[in-house]
Parts: C-alpha cells; structure tokens; sequence
C-alpha cells in the first residue's frame, strides 16, 4: 500500500461560471473543464461549491481536491490525489464532464 505521499496526483483545469442559472458540467473549453455553479463567486462561495461539487463527482473526498492556482480567478488549476490522468478522464466522462 502507498503511503500518503507516494500517492498519484493529476492537476486539471476548470472553467468556472458562477452564478449560473442550473449547475451542472458544460463540456470542454480549451483544455478545461466547464462547471457551472449556482454560487456566487464572493467569499470563496463558489471555490467551495467547485470542490463539493467535484469530490461528489470524482467520488473523492474533499481533502483530495485542490484548488493550485486561479483562486479569485475563473480559471482555475485544480489537484486530484489518488487519482491518474486516466482515472480522472473516466471519472469525469462517467459524471457527464466529457
């Protein structure tokens, strides 16, 4: 078994659009994952509605989900542990993402 930090980790991107009127995925922009959130992007509302959101669709706890960079920003590089490329692709295909 792995320990903790010999576990795989894959970065992505994500388009995020706040406030939108139904959340849900919205495909690929670029090289990003579209997520439309319903949550208004103030006080890290729609930060944390992008993770929950995520870990429900990767089946992932929410530990394992990062947000690396883009913070104020609606691009954002996120980080998946325990997770390869190839396991995040189907996840992400699986939940509709895709």
């Amino acid at each position: 078994m792995n320990s903790p930090s010999q576990r795989v980790s894959t970065r992505f991107d994500v388009r995020v659009i706040p406030r939108a009127p139904q959340e849900g995925f919205g495909g690929i922009r670029g090289s990003a994952v579209v997520v439309r959130l319903s949550a208004p992007p103030v006080e890290n509302a729609a930060n944390e509605a992008l993770i929950k959101m995520l870990s429900e669709a990767l089946n992932v706890p929410t530990s394992d989900l990062a947000i690396i960079s883009g913070h104020h920003s609606r691009n954002k590089t996120l980080r998946v542990v325990g997770l390869s490329a190839a396991e995040l692709k189907q996840r992400l295909r699986e939940a509709g993402a895709l």
